[in-house]
Parts: structure tokens; sequence; C-alpha cells
């Protein structure tokens, strides 16, 4: 991989005189760029001056807002993109390149209208030599323009062709120009710095290392050059070098190698120490003149997976605990600066992980440079997700993509693993069991088998790996199993697959009929919504607190068992796809954190159970406004969990000691009594003398049963139908309540039952659909059917009630996403609903219904105003016309 390098010059405006520090210069040209999106007919060589260009800087993608807006789909297609460049004339003799780190998909390159060169695939960097396409004159400056052309259209031939993410299009990665001395590290070698780092033995006593390389003469006469290696260690010490003499011919590249002395007693890197050596490689020529330079990292460290006892590195045992991640944030789709891929690596650390599965496609060179720094072992694989095409320009796309990741991230201490595939039987072409689907099997196994090889061709010293769907069977018989070096498997019980039992026999099963096959569980995690909380959690309701326990499960199944090597959770943090249509749309919200990086309770969970230093936290620690109903002493009591790896933790409520409690699996539990309003939480715990300790503050929104209350007199309430859920609606400080049947003095329905999706089995109340027309999903994809009344026995005043409503039956029949495993097709019943709402007897809303406002998976929404005389409070009923009445969710405020 090309370093980036910190470059020293002197800019003179209109005048660009270049004082180099260095012989070869790379420095990036992300400003001032013109975009337009769509195709340029005749361009580039036409003139533009019609087509209104944007001013944009990359990193760049054209897909930041059509991802989240209610149209389905979003924009993949051609996007244009042009800038200037000012050549200096003393660069007339210099190799001069341009260098993407990334760009998704299909990316076509001119320079002054002349074409410079074409790459494939939207994960790996690409390198194209553009000096023979110069514009140079007797001026100091010389004006050049390049023209890019980037497609992100869906194509057949490149994968991937089908996953749960969005294929964002555009440069969304930095963009360099490099020119270098006419003798120079390869920069032709898939967008190396020329320069492969090979550690051939490694162990306690002594290290060994060897560079591989080629060198570049673009000269006209042959040259006679030197090439020096340099090990040198964390401070910049001397510890090894070697010098080698090489002779170039006119116009050629030369490989060498180098073997470096045996460095005894190396200082290991791992997770715990990741100690970084560097190895400086050097062109001088006879005058000692320095013509290139390259510098890379260096790990020594040594490891082996084992089917029975797991993962071993430096000799020692070490259970790969981590999570895969996505290369997206919310508003900035994934046109990320390098500095937001090292806080997610950051993230990582600090949760005290020591594993991430590059998921599910090469990102960012700042990723694994942060792992290298940090500590981070590192699986990293190119995305064959889902399905492939059968063709050889398929086969040759996915080789290449394989070819590239592996030379571009070969010198990586961090890297571990290279794998090549990704539940790639989920979504199998052709008819079950058919004649076709069976070759299509046979075809699938014979690419991995191709790419296996190439991998343990390419880099024999780390290992293989394919990640699978949990249908064993499939799998096993179609012969992807014994492939591999390792098999990982992506297992969702107790999320899409029903009930907890079957993660850990699945591994059993794996270990029982592949003995000799290690296992990582590549994937596994379900959906967080930090505005959804309940007491009452259960599956796929998409609450913190579930996603807690799912996590509490599988974490002590994975490290109950030597011989599983580690896990990945899904995921380190909430990324983006279009397609999804669940409580949040288009995103998948299985993360540890949100979109913007913000820790959920799950987080807290894998800190209190990794980290090695004393840790304690307040769980639903973002959980700052919370509401519920006050009993008699005008408090609510609810549960908190504290996650600490402490023997004990005390909580202090509103600087009252309220208990201290023991700590089982890695949480404390306590009933905390809220009194209304603000609440000011301490949990604490000493070691040695020392106090650890965490705070929160609560604003707590409480609604006494009796609505008639002096203590505490009735101002606000909002009620989620069909629904045993908390919605929290940060923004405006708002707390959504489930909904209770009525009792007299209070609040509630009357009659109805809760909505619930015919033929899924999945959620057991409400839609998974995407409601149109608001941000509040949750609120509007639950319903009560049938109800003849909502009763609040609020006192005398003025009220603003507002009635919240969605029709979640359609006529239509919905094909499920792939991830929806054993879930393949949503079949809905028709429905025809009229009904008229009554508020104290006057109605309010007649025949309300499908040939109105109740349109099919569209939040309507109505407010009234209401006076309550002699003590009658609020009474809505529902007068059914045709079918049943519904009701989604239900404000009212008093006024006065």
């Amino acid at each position: 991989m090309i370093k980036k390098l910190l470059i020293l010059f002197s800019l003179t405006l209109c005048g660009f005189s270049f004082a180099l520090a260095q012989p070869a210069l790379k420095q990036t040209i992300n400003s001032n760029w013109d975009f337009f999106k769509g195709d340029i007919a005749g361009f580039p060589g036409k003139k533009t001056d019609s087509i209104k260009w944007e001013k944009v800087s990359v990193p760049h993608s054209w897909n930041v807002n059509d991802v989240t807006d209610d149209e389905p789909g979003y924009y993949r297609g051609i996007g244009w993109y042009k800038k200037t460049l000012y050549i200096p004339s003393s660069w007339t003799y210099k190799s001069i390149y341009l260098y993407f780190e990334g760009a998704n998909q299909i990316t076509e390159v001119y320079v002054n209208g002349h074409f410079a060169g074409k790459h494939i695939g939207g994960y790996t960097a690409f390198c194209f030599p553009i000096g023979r396409f110069l514009n140079y004159n007797t001026k100091q400056v010389n004006v050049n323009e390049i023209e890019v052309k980037v497609d992100n259209s869906h194509n057949e031939n490149i994968p991937p062709l089908n996953a749960d993410f969005t294929f964002f299009g555009g440069i969304y990665r930095d963009v360099y120009m490099l020119a270098a001395e006419p003798v120079h590290f390869n920069l032709d070698s898939d967008a190396t710095n020329g320069i492969k780092i090979k550690t051939s033995h490694v162990d306690n006593a002594k290290a060994d290392a060897t560079v591989i390389g080629s060198v570049t003469n673009s000269s006209t006469a042959k040259q006679i050059v030197k090439i020096t290696s340099t090990v040198m260690d964390a401070d910049g010490n001397t510890i090894e070098e070697t010098q080698t003499k090489i002779i170039l011919p006119a116009n050629s590249t030369e490989s060498f190698k180098q073997e470096l002395g045996a460095i005894a007693k190396p200082h290991l890197w791992s997770p715990d120490d990741p100690y970084l050596y560097h190895i400086v490689n050097r062109i001088t020529d006879a005058k000692g003149n320095v013509l290139d330079e390259a510098m890379n990292p260096l790990g020594f460290r040594w490891f082996t997976f084992d089917a029975n006892k797991g993962f071993y590195l430096n000799g020692k045992p070490c259970k790969l605990i981590g999570a895969n991640r996505h290369q997206d944030y919310k508003e900035m789709a994934n046109a990320l600066p390098d500095a937001m891929h090292e806080n997610d690596i950051a993230l990582l650390k600090e949760m005290g992980a020591n594993f991430i599965r590059i998921s599910h496609y090469p990102q960012d060179p700042a990723v694994l440079e942060a792992c290298d720094r940090l500590g981070i072992l590192a699986s990293i694989e190119i995305p064959i997700v889902n399905r492939i095409t059968q063709s050889d320009v398929f086969t040759a796309n996915c080789l290449n993509m394989q070819q590239e990741m592996i030379s571009q991230n070969y010198n990586h201490p961090s890297i571990i693993i290279w794998a090549y595939m990704n539940e790639v039987l989920l979504v199998p072409r052709y008819q079950r069991d058919s004649p076709e689907q069976l070759n299509y099997f046979k075809d699938v196994a014979a690419l991995a088998q191709k790419l296996d090889d190439l991998t343990r061709r390419e880099d024999p010293d780390r290992y293989t790996m394919i990640s699978c769907h949990g249908d064993f069977d499939r799998y096993y018989k179609a012969g992807i199993t014994k492939i591999p070096q390792i098999i990982g498997w992506n297992l969702y019980y107790g999320w899409y697959a029903e009930g907890f039992d079957g993660f850990g026999k699945f591994l059993d099963h794996h270990h029982e009929i592949l003995p000799d096959k290690p296992v990582i569980v590549t994937e596994y995690g379900c959906d967080g919504d930090t505005r959804l909380h309940s007491f009452e959690p259960e599956r796929f309701d998409k609450t913190i607190e579930y996603e807690t326990i799912y996590h509490k499960k599988y974490l002590k199944e994975i490290m109950d068992r030597p011989f599983v090597a580690g896990g990945a959770l899904w995921c380190l943090v909430d990324f983006s796809s279009e397609a999804r249509i669940d409580a949040a749309p288009h995103v998948n919200t299985k993360g540890m954190a949100t979109s913007e990086r913000l820790p959920k309770d799950v987080y807290f969970y894998y800190q209190a159970n990794l980290l090695k230093r004393p840790f304690i936290k307040i769980g639903s620690h973002n959980w700052t406004v919370r509401g519920g109903p006050g009993n008699k002493d005008m408090v609510g009591v609810q549960p908190v969990e504290v996650y600490s790896n402490l023997a004990e933790v005390s909580l202090w409520l509103n600087g009252k000691l309220l208990a201290t409690n023991p700590v089982h699996d890695k949480t404390a539990l306590f009933n905390v009594p809220f009194k209304n309003g603000e609440n000011v939480l301490k949990a604490s715990s000493a070691v040695d003398g020392n106090n650890y300790e965490d705070l929160i503050t609560v604003n707590f929104k409480m609604v006494p049963d009796d609505l008639h209350s002096d203590v505490l007199p009735f101002k606000e309430i909002n009620v989620s139908l069909g629904d045993k859920r908390y919605f929290i609606d940060d923004k405006l400080q708002q707390v959504w309540f489930p909904e209770k049947p009525y009792s007299q003095g209070s609040w509630g329905y009357v009659g109805g039952h809760v909505f619930s999706m015919k033929g899924s089995n999945l959620q057991k109340f409400g839609t998974n659909k995407n409601i149109l027309g608001t941000d509040y999903d949750p609120i509007y994809a639950t319903q009560r059917v049938g109800l003849s009344d909502f009763k609040l026995d609020v006192p005398n005043g003025k009220y603003e009630v507002s009635l919240l409503f969605a029709e979640l039956l359609s006529k239509s029949e919905r094909e499920a996403l792939p991830y929806n495993l054993n879930n393949p097709m949503q079949k809905e019943g028709v429905t025809e609903r009229s009904f008229d709402v009554l508020i104290n007897g006057h109605k309010v809303l007649e025949n309300l219904g499908n040939d109105n406002y109740l349109e099919p998976g569209r939040a309507f929404s109505t407010r009234v105003t209401v006076y309550v005389t002699k003590g009658k409070g609020i009474n809505i009923s529902f007068t059914p016309i045709k079918g049943e009445a519904v009701l989604n969710g239900l404000q009212v405020k008093k006024v006065f």
C-alpha cells in the first residue's frame, strides 16, 4: 500500500514553485472538484458550458440524501467529476500518477480528454500513470484538466450483486497526485508502493524479515542504483539494515529480494502491546542521492488456528472478540475523512475488543493503519455477498479484487485472515433443488476454490475464510465448508430464528461434523433502536433491553467453547441499508453504537466483560428522558442495570444510598424509585482504596394513575397503542407510554386487540413496514384494532387531543428481504375499513377509512381541541362502519 507521506512544500500562488523535502511527492487533490450527476453525451471532448456543475470536495458521494427519503430506491448510475491540475514545468521529466483510494464502482479517468485508465470494483485502490497526457509549455505552471466518470449502476458481472448495505456512488475516498523520479519503486503493481514485507520466521527468541519489491526505471538510459532496507524500532533506532545493488535497463522494471538478518528477542506485536517496527526502503544513485523512499509497518507476531483449541497468538490462547464494521456515517454516506475511520477503530478498542471483521469489502487505508497502531486483529474480505453470476467476467473481476486486496494490505501486521465470500448461498439462483441450482452450487464452489488457491499462493502465512449463513447442510453439501481454512458462521438464533438454544447446538454440530475445521462466529446480533425500551423485552421488539439480553446469551456460549476461535458481533455501529423498512427505515440498527457513534447498553456490557481495568457504567446511559406511572408515594419504580467487572456496586439516588448489590454476569440490578423531574444516579465501587463511579441525570416524566391527583396535576400523556414499549423522543423531550386497559380514575383503552402481521414468524405485534410521511415509525407501526373507546379521566379544562392513525394492511403481497431468514413471503389480508371517531359525543372524524385519509402504510394525524366540564373527562369512542376501527397513537395535552 502506498503510505501517506507528510510532504513539505512551499506554494506560491500564480507560480506554484515547489521546494520538496523528499524525492517523491504524494499530495491530496481533494479540493475544488466540479460534479454533475448523470451522463454527459460526448464528454470529455465536448464543451459543457450548458451543464450545471456542482462544486464539491472529495471524499464525496451523490447518495447522501436519497438513501434516507421515503421514495424506495436510490440513484445508481453515472456521475462525472472534473478538476483543473496545475503542473509545474519542473515535473516534465518526472513520472506522474493519479492515485484513487476508492470510487464506486466503475471508474474511467481522462486527462485532457485522453483516456488514462479504467478500474472495476468499488472498494480497492487504483493508480494510473498520466505523464504522457499532460500539457507542458514554457510557463512555470501548466494547466491540465482531469475528468472522472464513476458509475455505481447494478452490474451482474461486478460484486456485490445484492446485500444488506447501501452501494453508495462517488469518489468517496481520497485522491492523490504522485510525482516520482524516473527511478522509483514500482507504482504499477496493484496500486501498492512496490514493497512486500514477509516475516518468514518469528518466535520469542528471534525474528526474520524479507523484503520483496520491484523498481522502475522510466528513463531512456541504464541506471545502476542501490536499494537499502532499514529496520527501525519505535524510537527510530536502526536495528538491522541490508543493501542491494541493481542494474536497471532503460524503460524497465526489475524485481529484488532482500533477506534481513535475524533480530534477537523481538518485541512482539499483540493487542495488549501493539509494538510496531518500521522498514524504510530507499533507492539511491551512485552519488548517494535518494531517488525514492517507502516506509511500511513491521509487526512481529505468529499465530495459529486450532479446530479444537481456538486461536493462538504468539504461542498463547487468545479468544477473538470484536465486531464487524461498515464505513458510512449518518448524513455523510460513506464519504468520510480519515479521522472518522480512525475513531471507529478507537471505539472498538475502547470496548476491549481485539478483533475486527472488515465487512464486506476492503475499507479506507486508515482503518488497517489504526488496527496496526491500536492492536486490533483483522479479517478482510471482498464483496461477494449473497450470490454470484456464472460468467467468466464475474470470475475474473472477483479474482482481480482478491489480488488487489491482498497486494494493497499485505504489509499490515493486524491482518490474520483473507476472506472472500459472505452468505453466498443465501439468495441462490434457480428453483430450489433443480438441476440448474445444483449446477449453480458447483459453480459457487469452483469460484471459491479459485479464490482460495489464489490467496494461499499470494500469502501462505495467513488463513482463508468464508462466512456462511446458518444453513449448515446447504454449505456442507455444496462442498463450500471444505475449501477455506476457517469457516465463519453468521448466526441469528433468538432473532431471525426463534429461540436461543439453537445457537450453541449449531456450534456443537459444526464441531462434530467438521472436527478439523476452525470456526469463528462471524456475525451475531439483533436490532436495538435507542428510542425504544421495554420492561418486558421480547424477540423483534427492537428495544435496547432485548439487544442486551441477546448479547449476554451469545457471548457466554462463545466463551464457553474453547474450539470457537472467536466472535464478531454484528455490528460496530448502525449503518445504512436503503432497502430496509423497519422501525428505523433504511438503517440496520444492530450496532453497538448508533450511526452517530453513541454507544448503546450492549457496548457497556462488552466493556464490563473485556476491559482489564476496573469498569463501572450505568445502563441505559442515554435514556435520560424517562417516564411512567407514579404510585401512591409519587415515585415511579423502574429497573436499572449497572455494568461492571467489579464484585459489587452501590447505587445512589439524589445523594442517598439506594442499595449495594452484587454483580452477576457483569451486571448489578436495581429497582429505582424515580421522582417526577430531575433524578441524579451515581453508581460506585471501591477497589484497593480507589473509588470508581459513574453518574447520569434522568428527567422523569410522571403521569399518576389518579389523573385528579392534587400532588401531581395532569399535564400531558403520549400513548403508543398495540405496544408494550416506551418510545423516547429526545428532540421534543417526550415519552410515549405503552398502552394499558382503562381503569376508573385513570386512562386506557376499552376493547380490541393488538395488531399483528399474518404469516410473520418474527414479531408478534405491529408491522415492519416503513411508514411514510413520518419519522415516528415505531408509533405508527403498531395499533389496537377493534377498540370501542379510549378514556382519560382528566380534570376540567382545555385540552389538545392528537389522534394518530396508519393503515397497516394493504392488498399487496410483499416479498421479504433476504436478511429476514425463514420468512420468505409476507402476505397481508385485504381489508376495507371505515369508522367514525367521537370525543365526548361530538363527531370529530366521519367515515375515516381507506378511501380517504387511511392510505396503506402512510401516517395520518389530526389534533382536536376539547373542553372538559362537569368532571366528565375525555372519552374517545370509535363507531365501525366497515371492518374494525383502529388507533395507533394518542397525545393529550392540557392547555389550562
